[in-house]
């Protein structure tokens, strides 16, 4: 499983760093944080490293967005009626520019405009083949994938999930984007009935040929593996971490104000304060909170310097790259050569990281409020859901 680049704030200088240190790597640009000549001219950079490659969120959640940068975009309709818009000349004209920003920046796949479900009704479902059947009609010479963008509530839709589905099987696209609200603005779910119906969509896109992106991602999600999904992306603030449709609304100031620092540990799937890691040293666990040498994470070396760590000067940069770095290895060892393998490497993963955290709390090490522990039910529970609704099919199919 591939891990993306999910563009966010001040995240240029990352991209270009990090795609040019794994030697290739994809990156989802952003119309919310980047004008047209900076989405072209950042896609040109990023293609020319070696193994670059860029997709286009077109952002299209909220038609009646208030967010100044993405609605200058050219391709944002001057005005929108929830009737007739889909299907009639307001949505061809919108995917024609579109098309046109994609083939500018060089998209390796056309990502469809799509609108947050707010509920997964006949009407919503209608947008979505709309879009579908319409940009069937373009030669747009690349990949069409699907944007299915769902809030909380409709995660917990179970019905609807399986309504989307039904959808899939006659439309004529090849992939899906995929995109979550997570409940109670949670960046660890504790909903197993969300995290259930995010790996059944996945797995039964999968199981219909079509290629899967997740986007706005952490390090939970890693478990989509288990549904066989292509990729999962992520980036450096937590609200590209976390699909939030606030976002898409009046622009974010928070993006630009400075936020603690924090330490993502891998053996354990939780974030540290710097504080906490100089407690950890006290207590004679931090080389144990450091990540594996295969990672090739040097971002975060300093910490483990046998320094207090929180005077080492590791700062939001190396915070960021050291997540990504990790995040990126943890993914790609994810999937597994069977179903079988795959899910039992991600409980041993789950048990491993439990393990780890509750003796680190033992030593006085707390992650506060990224703290994982909640998180580990849920994830086994969506397991063994995919298990007996999809285990049969995944393993005849890997």
């Amino acid at each position: 499983m591939e891990l993306q680049l999910q563009f966010g704030y001040g995240m240029m200088g990352h991209c270009r760093h990090l795609v040019k240190s794994w030697n290739g790597g994809t990156v989802i640009l952003s119309p919310r944080d980047l004008d047209e000549s900076q989405l072209v001219n950042l896609a040109k950079e990023i293609r020319a490293l070696p193994g670059g490659r860029v997709l286009l969120d077109p952002q299209f959640y909220l038609p009646r967005s208030d967010h100044a940068r993405l609605t200058s975009h050219g391709y944002w309709p001057d005005s929108y009626q929830t009737n007739g818009f889909f299907g009639g000349p307001g949505m061809a004209s919108m995917m024609d520019d579109v098309l046109k920003l994609n083939r500018d920046v060089g998209s390796v796949a056309f990502v469809l405009p799509g609108l947050l479900a707010r509920a997964i009704d006949d009407d919503w479902l209608g947008t979505l083949r709309a879009t579908a059947e319409h940009a069937a009609t373009m030669n747009a010479g690349m990949p069409l994938y699907s944007t299915i963008a769902l809030n909380a509530d409709s995660m917990r839709n179970t019905s609807g999930i399986q309504e989307i589905l039904a959808e899939f099987e006659t439309m004529n696209v090849e992939g899906a984007y995929l995109l979550f609200e997570h409940p109670n603005s949670d960046y660890i779910v504790q909903d197993p009935v969300w995290l259930a119906n995010a790996v059944e969509l996945a797995a039964g896109l999968r199981l219909l040929g079509m290629a899967v992106v997740v986007g706005y991602a952490n390090h939970q999600l890693l478990c989509l593996a288990a549904a066989s999904v292509d990729a999962i992306a992520s980036g450096t603030w937590l609200n590209v971490r976390a699909f939030s449709p606030d976002r898409f609304r009046a622009a974010d100031e928070e993006d630009h104000k400075r936020k603690t620092v924090w330490y993502y540990d891998p053996s354990c799937l939780s974030e540290y304060k710097l504080p906490y890691l100089d407690l950890a040293l006290r207590a004679g666990v931090l080389t144990g909170m450091a990540p594996p040498p295969a990672y090739g994470s040097t971002y975060a070396a300093l910490l483990f310097s046998g320094v207090q760590p929180s005077s080492v000067g590791f700062g939001e940069q190396e915070a960021f790259r050291h997540y990504l770095q990790c995040m990126m290895h943890q993914a790609a060892a994810a999937k597994g050569a069977t179903f079988d393998a795959t899910i039992s490497s991600l409980r041993k993963m789950l048990d491993s990281a439990q393990r780890q955290a509750e003796s680190l709390e033992k030593s006085g090490v707390l992650a506060g409020t990224r703290k994982f522990s909640e998180g580990f039910d849920p994830v086994r529970s969506a397991l063994i859901s995919l298990e007996l609704t999809r285990g049969a099919m995944l393993r005849r199919s890997w």
